[in-house]
């Protein structure tokens, strides 16, 4: 039986990790990767800043009273 869970067996390991840089090297440029690692870095501190205030929101809209009809 294999102790390595299913969902980390597709995740790349050792020499593939390698390969990959070397492919994003070659299509980007090495000029243009620290302009690429800022831009992911942004992205991912705007959805994180996004997912908080989502949260901070969500329990606010549960306390709101549920609007009563005219009783027909």
């Amino acid at each position: 039986m294999n102790s390595m869970p299913t969902v980390l067996a597709w995740m790349p390991q050792g020499w593939e990790w390698l390969i990959i840089l070397l492919i994003v090297v070659l299509l980007f440029g090495a000029r243009k990767l620290p302009d690429l690692a800022r831009g992911i870095g942004q992205s991912i501190k705007e959805f994180r800043k996004g997912a908080k205030e989502g949260h901070e929101e969500k329990p606010a809209a549960k306390t709101e009273e549920p609007k009563k009809g005219n009783g027909q």
